[in-house]
């Protein structure tokens, strides 16, 4: 069985000007919102392989929640830093597991979501978590088919 969760960062502080887009921290929502999804999410019973995170901050922030929650070591790939939803993909297949969880930044997560629900998930909220569920252990299969089934959580 092949198992996705995309995760988008939490709420991040706009704030201080002048801080660079990738040095953005969580703001007061984000590290309420992060904790908490984070706890549903593992409670669910939910375990992924493998936490990938883009390396702007407020991201990998988001990803030590989830792994702290799950116990899930996170790796961080430049590349998902604005990512577009082929590139959020195909770093899940390139992880060879077969429980990957992404956490990345929109419009790329909210188009991949999308896709992979048939249009079923609109828009990925901050600290949204989507979870595809494929009856398959390859991602090539997986890749080439529709989930089986999808799941879509958000803060609010």
């Amino acid at each position: 069985m092949i198992r996705l969760a995309l995760v988008r960062h939490a709420k991040s502080d706009w704030g201080d000007a002048s801080l660079d887009d990738h040095d953005r921290p969580l703001n007061e929502r984000g590290l309420r919102d992060a904790p908490r999804m984070a706890e549903r999410f593992a409670a669910g019973g939910w375990r992924p392989a493998v936490i990938l995170s883009s390396t702007a901050l407020r991201a990998r922030t988001t990803a030590q929640f989830f792994s702290e929650r799950t116990k899930v070591a996170v790796e961080q790939q430049e590349e998902l830093y604005g990512a577009p939803a082929s590139r959020i993909l195909r770093a899940a297949v390139e992880s060879r597991a077969s429980w990957v969880m992404v956490v990345a930044h929109d419009p790329g997560m909210t188009t991949l979501a999308e896709r992979l629900s048939d249009g079923g998930i609109a828009a990925m909220p901050t600290c949204a978590v989507a979870t595809f569920t494929w009856a398959t252990d390859d991602w090539d299969v997986a890749t080439s088919l529709d989930p089986d089934e999808w799941t879509i959580d958000t803060p609010r």
